[in-house]
């Protein structure tokens, strides 16, 4: 690939001003030069493993890669533009290789490339933020009277260092592995990106008057134990966790009876916990497209409107939902024929000499609830789900 000899800039930032195009790589605004503060310096060296060689001109040019490419590489993973600081190492050269590479055989599209570089940017800057601002941040306090944070941090980030990266390789290879084994069992093709899936939300009730009476700490407090509870549910019953919004989680599952165990499981916790608000879930069925770890469409829309209408420790579902909870057995068409079926169970026991009928065990109850519109959706009937015993 031939290099734009004109261009000067691995990425460039939005104008403040949306009205103003960005800054032209030739004219580039040199407002994110990399520190010069030697400890920040040798951090970088330990944790890149690499000494700052190139600007990003010559690493695109090494790397045989446009600027422009380069820049739209370096901006999709979330990097600020460094102006022609000499900042970037082999490494950087070496990334920029691996993605133009795969574009040129043929195995990404160069859009595709770009959205793999910019996921990828995105899920690892918050893990990095998360780790520096909550697992770092502690563990640096200084140890003894007279010990600086400076003295302390380099040699506990050059023992972390090894272990954390084994430790991330290893969870995303597992979870690429869910991931590719979810898609090789779809139908076909159209349902792996477009798949009927179920997607709950999980909401606390009064969260907005919460903030108002808790103390900053207490708050970040009551916010880690709902979201960690949350994860280790939804992990622990076969879903997906797609993201946390402070008060609020987006929960998956590949069939209705886990999406309800999950849901019915989240408000009991939440119950049992004194320190919790009430907890109001909504869950809908139905086809769902997935782009970069999230989920969208109508069926997302519903589930999140259901959780807006739904009482207090409870759990509302759609139409779709409920037909699918009773065509699977996890729950009865109606109370009536659960009823009906559990007399029949009975005079059969209670008949000589005859084994008893097999009935079916359901797990779940739901009860119609009444019609009503929906912003955006018309009008849906939803149904309250209730955990119950064998019939």
């Amino acid at each position: 690939m031939t290099v734009d000899d004109t261009s000067s800039g691995a990425g460039a930032e939005p104008p403040s001003d949306p009205s103003v195009h960005a800054t032209p790589h030739h004219e580039v605004d040199h407002t994110a030069e990399p520190t010069d503060d030697p400890l920040a310096i040798r951090l970088e060296q330990l944790i890149l493993g690499a000494d700052r060689r190139y600007t990003p001109f010559q690493a695109a040019r090494t790397a045989g890669v446009s600027m422009d490419l380069a820049s739209r590489f370096w901006r999709a993973m979330g990097f600020a533009d460094i102006g022609q600081a000499k900042a970037l190492t082999e490494a950087d050269v070496l990334a920029l290789r691996r993605l133009s590479g795969l574009v040129e055989a043929g195995l990404l599209s160069e859009p595709m490339a770009i959205q793999v570089a910019r996921s990828t940017g995105q899920t690892t800057a918050r893990l990095a933020e998360w780790q520096i601002d909550s697992f770092l941040e502690g563990l640096t306090e200084p140890p003894e009277p007279g010990m600086t944070r400076t003295e302390v941090t380099y040699p506990l980030v050059e023992l972390l260092l090894p272990e954390l990266e084994e430790f991330l390789v290893y969870v995303w290879r597992r979870q690429l592995a869910a991931a590719t084994g979810r898609v090789v069992q779809a139908a076909d093709d159209d349902e792996m990106v477009d798949r009927r899936l179920a997607v709950g939300f999980a909401d606390l009730v009064g969260f907005t008057r919460l903030t108002r009476r808790l103390e900053e700490e207490e708050l970040g407090e009551l916010v880690e134990s709902f979201e960690t509870t949350c994860a280790d549910l939804v992990a622990a019953h076969g879903g997906r966790l797609i993201k946390t919004l402070g008060d609020e989680v987006l929960f998956a599952a590949d069939d209705a009876g886990t999406a309800s165990e999950i849901a019915l499981r989240l408000v009991e916790a939440m119950a049992l916990d004194e320190t919790m608000p009430a907890l109001r879930v909504g869950i809908a069925f139905g086809t769902v497209t997935t782009r970069m770890g999230d989920v969208f469409g109508t069926t997302v829309n519903l589930a999140s409107r259901l959780t807006s209408i739904a009482p207090k420790d409870a759990v509302l579902v759609d139409g779709a939902f409920a037909e699918e909870l009773t065509r699977t057995g996890d729950a009865p068409v109606s109370e009536a024929q659960a009823a009906e079926e559990a007399a029949e169970r009975a005079e059969k026991e209670g008949a000589d000499g005859e084994e008893p009928a097999p009935v079916p065990k359901y797990r779940y109850g739901l009860q119609p609830m009444w019609q009503r519109p929906v912003r955006g959706l018309g009008v849906v009937e939803p149904w309250l789900l209730a955990r119950r015993g064998t019939s």
